[in-house]
C-alpha cells in the first residue's frame, strides 16, 4: 500500500475513533452529569441560592423551552411579562437551563437545587435535547428507552426531594428542525410511554402538542420561534393547559406573590450586548 493510500485510511480511522469515544462518553440518559462550562456552573450557583429563598409553591424544571419564559433576560422579556401575566399570584420559580439533558436536570436536582424547597406542584417538560432533530440511524428503540428511563430517574429524585409535591409532566413538544418533521414521531413514542408513569394523583401528565402542531407534527404557524423554542402564543397554549391544574390544586392566584425574583443567563448579564 503507498503512503497516498494510508493517509486517508489513517484520517477515516481517526474520524471513527473519536465518534467512538464520543459515545462512550456520553453517559446513558437516567445517569446524573454536569455542565462543567463556567456559565452553567454560576448558573447552577445561582439557582441555589433561589431555592434557597424559599417561597416557592411552583417549580419549573427543564431546559431553555422552559428556562426562557421565566427568565429576567433582556431578549426574553415578553415571554417573562407572559409569564407574570399567567402565574403571579401562585408563586411560581423557573428553574430550567438551556441546552440540558435529562442527564444535566438530574445532576441539578441531585445537586441541590431542588433541597428543602418543598413546593406544591413541579412542572416538569425535559428531553429535547437528548434527541436532536433527526431519528438516529438504524432505528430508535434504543433511544426512545433512553430518554424513558431518563424521565424515570428524573420523576424519582423529585418524589425522593419534594414527597408532597404533585408533579405534572409534560409531553415533549414537536420540533421542525430544518423545517423537517422526522423526529416527531420518535417524540410520539416517547410521550406515549412516559404518560404511563402518571397516576392521575401525585404524577399528572400533560400533552399540548395538538394544540401546538397538526397531526402530521408539522407546528402551526407562530407557536415557536425557530421551530423549537416556544413564542409568546406557545406559551399561552401552554398556561392555558397549566392553570386549570393550578387552580384545582393552589386555588386561585393571590393577589401577592412570594416567589424569588427571576434569574437568567450569567453571560447575558455580563455582556453590553446580548446576542439573541
Amino acid at each position: 500500500m503507498t503512503r497516498r493510500m494510508l493517509k486517508p485510511l489513517i484520517v477515516s480511522a481517526a474520524v471513527l475513533m473519536s465518534g467512538l469515544s464520543l459515545a462512550q462518553t456520553t453517559p446513558p440518559a437516567d445517569q446524573p452529569a454536569p455542565r462543567t462550562d463556567q456559565n452553567s456552573q454560576t448558573a447552577h450557583a445561582q439557582l441555589l441560592e433561589k431555592a434557597q429563598e424559599g417561597g416557592i409553591d411552583v417549580y419549573f424544571e427543564g431546559d431553555s423551552i422552559t428556562r426562557r419564559w421565566g427568565t429576567s433576560d433582556a431578549q426574553y422579556k415578553d415571554f417573562l411579562a407572559n409569564w407574570n401575566r399567567n402565574f403571579f399570584g401562585w408563586n411560581a420559580a423557573n428553574f430550567g437551563w438551556g441546552a440540558d439533558t435529562i442527564q444535566n436536570v438530574l445532576w441539578r436536582l441531585n445537586n441541590g437545587e431542588l433541597d428543602g424547597v418543598n413546593p406544591k406542584i413541579i412542572v416538569l417538560l425535559a428531553g429535547t435535547n437528548n434527541l436532536g432533530g433527526t431519528p438516529p440511524p438504524g432505528g430508535d428503540e434504543a433511544k426512545v428507552e433512553d430518554v424513558t428511563r431518563g424521565i424515570k430517574a428524573t420523576l424519582d429524585i423529585m418524589q425522593q426531594k419534594a414527597p408532597d409535591a404533585t408533579i405534572i409532566l409534560m409531553g415533549i413538544t414537536p420540533r421542525n428542525d430544518g423545517g423537517s418533521t422526522e423526529i416527531v414521531a420518535t417524540i410520539n413514542k416517547i410521550n406515549d410511554t412516559i404518560s404511563k408513569f402518571a397516576n392521575g394523583k401525585k404524577i399528572r401528565y400533560l400533552n399540548i402538542n395538538d394544540k401546538l402542531a397538526d397531526k402530521d407534527g408539522k407546528l402551526f404557524d407562530g407557536m415557536t420561534v425557530d421551530r423549537l423554542h416556544l413564542s409568546v402564543k406557545g406559551y399561552q397554549v401552554w398556561a392555558d393547559a397549566l392553570k386549570p391544574i393550578f387552580t384545582e390544586l393552589l386555588g386561585p392566584p393571590a393577589q401577592t406573590d412570594h416567589a424569588p425574583p427571576p434569574t437568567g443567563d450569567p453571560s447575558a448579564q455580563r455582556a453590553p450586548n446580548p446576542r439573541p
